[in-house]
Parts: C-alpha cells; structure tokens; sequence
C-alpha cells in the first residue's frame, strides 16, 4: 500500500511516522498524484507543533502543501487533464487530510497546473509557494512596475530569494535584507541589486544610500514583528509595504508617522482564484524558459528520512529549499 507521513500529537520532529494506507480513487472534479517531491515549507513545522493559523484535528494529521508528480487516475468530470501528464500541485488548503507528505494524494483538478517543460522534478517540488507568494505579494498585490525600488527581508529563504528573482524578472530593483553579513556575497550572486546586513548598519541609512535618497517603493516584510519599523523609515511617502510572513513571533506595531499603502498577504488568497493561478502559471513558465526563475535547493532528503529533514529545517542554517523526494 502506498506510504503517506502522518502525526497523532502535536511536538517535535519525531511525532511524524510514515504509515501504509489504501489508495484513495479520486472523486467527481478531482484527480489523483502520483507524488515524485515534495518541499519542506515553515507552514509544515507550525502544523506539526501545533501552532498552525488553522485547527489541525488529531489524531491521524497528515503534512504538506508543496510538491510535484505525475497524475495517476481522474475522477469524473475532470477535463483537460490526462494520465501521465507531468504537474505542479498549487493549493491544498487541507492539508492535514491530503498533504503531499505521501506517494499519492488528491486535489481538485483546478488545483493543478502542467510543470513547465526543462524543470527536473526537485526543482518543481519547490518552486511553486516560494514563486507564488512572491508573485502575488509584489505584482497582484503591490503593483510593482519596472524601475521600482523593493525591499525584501529574509532575503536567504525561498520566498525572498523568489522575490528576488520576479523582481529582476519584471525590471525592479531588489535590495535584499538580511541579519548576517557573511550571506551579502550569496545574496549578490542570488540577485540581489545591493544587500543590507543588519548587524552592520541602519537599515533606513542604507535604504536611502542605494536609491539615491527617495527610498524604496516597495517592501515585502517575510517577517514582521518590532523590526518592521526600521523597514517603514525607510520608505518614500506613498509607498506600499506587504507583509506577507510571521518569522518573528513577537507583535508587529501599527506603521505610523509616513503616507503608507499596508497589505496583510497569504498566498491563498490567490492561489485559489483560477484567473490569478493562470496568470502566475504563465509568469513562471516564461521565467523558466528564460532561465529567469530557479528555485534554490538546499538539501534533499527521501521520504523515510523526512524526520530529518524537519530536524534540518529548525536548524534554520538552510539557505534554499529543503526537498523530500518520493
């Protein structure tokens, strides 16, 4: 029987086990995959100890929003779509019942799209959430044009480096963020326009240093919390901050003293929209025909080792996507 990674408790890396499990025939709309890789995102960590922003219901809990696979039967109704057809799993919004930890699951048909031709399957395992988010957060979002000045923080993990990328792709300007300076030559050669390092200087100071004294047009926050404020200083009147991830745990305060378009984004917000999952599907295959988009991977583990590659994953040392082929 097919094997699918589950957990009855909620804790560390070691309540995940890899159990057996009947096939499940998908139902009328839906269509069946046949996993190859799967991405190892933070969603999955605060799922499996038990500080998801949805209720996850135990025991039996299942892991996963990330992967890639060929599709192994339809269900009725379903199509547009064949058997075999190589694709991208683009949304499970419940994931706890049929996350992509597992050699086979089902999604709704339209919640699928075809992997871009020349992406080997580890890469297509992790581009989707990383290139998704970004893309919703800057271009649905934020409306950024070319010439625009974008700050990004967490700039080493897969949506900042994403980010990054989409930015370069339209003809903005990407100045990563980042606490370490040691990660400035990575960034650099990852796309960033310019890095700022935190441990070394004032955020606003260099913000204004690298765009002439105007600021950025645009910040995309990957981690909210007290230090947001340095990143509102360093913006023009009128620019537009998204915010878009929970890294830092403590309470954000409101922006105040600076004209400040603010956006809350969660990437589900559009990926299940079907008329923006067109338009990102279009996106990314044309930044992957150009070699324009690539997803960074870090490590790559199989799906019996998954207990180590959340271990790796707290470590938080990666500087790339964490992969788990099936």
């Amino acid at each position: 029987m097919p094997r699918v990674v589950v957990f009855d408790e909620f804790g560390g890396p070691d309540v995940m086990h890899v159990v057996d499990e009947p096939t499940v025939e998908p139902a009328a709309g839906e269509v069946r995959v046949r996993i190859e890789a799967l991405a190892v995102n933070p969603l999955d960590q605060m799922m499996r100890s038990g500080f998801s922003p949805a209720p996850i219901p135990l025991p039996h809990a299942r892991l996963g929003v990330e992967g890639t696979g060929v599709i192994d039967a339809l269900g009725p109704e379903v199509t547009g779509l064949e058997i075999g057809d190589p694709v991208i799993l683009t949304a499970i919004p419940d994931a706890n019942v049929r996350g992509s930890y597992a050699e086979y699951t089902t999604v709704p048909a339209s919640r699928v799209i075809a992997r871009p031709a020349g992406l080997g399957i580890t890469d297509a395992a992790a581009i989707w959430v990383g290139y998704s988010t970004a893309y919703g957060a800057l271009v649905e979002k934020a409306g950024m044009r070319p010439g625009d000045h974008v700050l990004i923080t967490a700039a080493s993990g897969g949506v900042g480096r994403a980010a990054m990328q989409i930015a370069n792709q339209i003809g903005a300007v990407p100045i990563a963020v980042t606490r370490h300076t040691a990660k400035e030559d990575d960034l650099l050669a990852a796309g960033a326009a310019a890095v700022i390092a935190t441990d070394q200087v004032d955020v606003a100071e260099a913000v204004r240093r690298h765009t002439g004294g105007a600021g950025a047009d645009i910040v995309l926050d990957l981690v909210r919390g007290p230090g947001q404020q340095d990143l509102v200083r360093a913006v023009r009147p009128g620019a537009t901050l998204v915010a878009a991830g929970f890294l830092d745990p403590r309470p954000t305060p409101f922006p105040n003293g600076i004209a400040l378009r603010t956006f809350s984004y969660a990437s589900f917000e559009h990926t299940l929209d079907d008329v923006v999952v067109r338009r990102m599907a279009a996106f990314l295959n044309a930044g992957v025909r150009l070699g324009a988009l690539r997803p960074a991977i870090d490590q790559v583990f199989a799906l019996d080792d998954v207990v180590e590659a959340h271990r790796y994953l707290e470590k938080g040392l990666h500087a790339g996507k964490i992969v788990v082929t099936v």
